[in-house]
């Protein structure tokens, strides 16, 4: 059976596509640009989408939502405005999905670059987190100052929104997300993950006596990110993990997603494919105590299909009532 695609999924893109905006902050649609603010801590702007339903809510104590969705244009390309494209085209077409589920939408403006390929911004990956280039360097960090700008803003307004995100990921959006959330749990109330480049991130730093350097494990975090991995601040957060038992998309056989070495130990450790990979994923999350739900969805690709889509919400709608308690 064929995977039936959701047209209003949040990943995929339609035909409505929203024009492009100046520099600076302004409204069209309900979404709201923000330009980059190094002196707040982010290089590069950010897309906000807030329901109306949470700007006039007869409660204004309650503390609401944002869905971080990281973006993830596809492709390494060095001009910005090729990734800024696609950010409107999505924050646009999900616009939808986030009244639905009664949350905001946050999603960065965060460079891929072509002419240095091999730092991989959108996926997180080691290079982003190490390279000496400032222009590409600690993205998780530009987008934490991204949050706390939008809640200072909106708190303006009378909303008030919490710390803690969900964040929603596929792909290499995937990766970023999953990497995300073991460097900030303290950020995080729930992470949905699907197809993050062929391997989760473990929560630990060794495996049959292997060393898993980031971002296989959490072996030298410290050393890449500036802290060790807070286990106990990263049981709190929830997480669901999906992945079609046809997906085939590898980021560990690519050299901007992982090092040759790194290709030899998930190879020789865990399985030579994606769904190989699955169940040691599934089995060290749960070794560790971690709130996580893996599930692996039948004659399903590289892509989202209706069922996958379904479960999504459902993780989101079922973290909002468990919050809201």
């Amino acid at each position: 059976m064929k995977a039936i695609l959701y047209s209003a999924a949040v990943f995929l893109l339609v035909a409505n596509v929203c024009q492009a905006q100046g520099s600076g902050s302004s409204e069209a649609s309900g979404v709201r640009k923000v330009a980059a603010d190094t002196a707040k801590g982010f290089d590069y702007p950010y897309y906000l989408h807030v329901p109306d339903s949470l700007r006039h809510s007869a409660d204004s104590r309650k503390l609401q939502t944002i869905l971080v969705l990281p973006n993830n244009s596809g492709k390494a390309n060095d001009d910005l405005g090729f990734h800024e494209s696609d950010v409107q085209r999505r924050i646009k077409n999900n616009a939808q999905v986030a009244d639905g589920l009664g949350v905001a939408i946050l999603t960065p403006v965060f460079p891929r670059p072509g002419g240095d390929w091999k730092i991989y911004t959108h996926a997180l990956d080691r290079d982003s987190m190490t390279t000496d280039k400032k222009e590409y360097a600690r993205f998780d960090l530009q987008l934490i100052a991204m949050i706390d700008d939008a809640r200072e803003y909106l708190a303006k307004e009378g909303v008030r929104f919490d710390k803690k995100v969900f964040m929603l990921g596929f792909s290499a959006s995937g990766m970023f997300v999953n990497r995300f959330t073991f460097l900030h749990p303290d950020r995080v109330k729930s992470a949905a993950v699907g197809s993050p480049g062929g391997w989760a991130i473990a929560p630990v730093g060794s495996y049959s006596g292997k060393s898993l350097p980031y971002p296989i494990g959490v072996g030298d975090l410290k050393s890449v990110a500036g802290k060790n991995l807070d286990l106990k601040k990263l049981r709190k957060v929830s997480m669901f993990f999906f992945l079609g038992d046809g997906d085939e998309n590898d980021s560990v056989v690519f050299r901007d997603g992982y090092e040759q070495e790194d290709e030899q130990l998930i190879f020789e450790t865990f399985g030579k494919t994606p769904v190989e990979r699955w169940d040691d994923s599934r089995e060290i999350y749960r070794e560790a105590g971690l709130r996580v739900e893996f599930k692996l969805y039948p004659n399903v690709k590289h892509t989202i299909s209706k069922e996958m889509f379904d479960d999504i919400l459902k993780f989101f709608r079922d973290s909002l009532q468990a919050t809201s308690k």
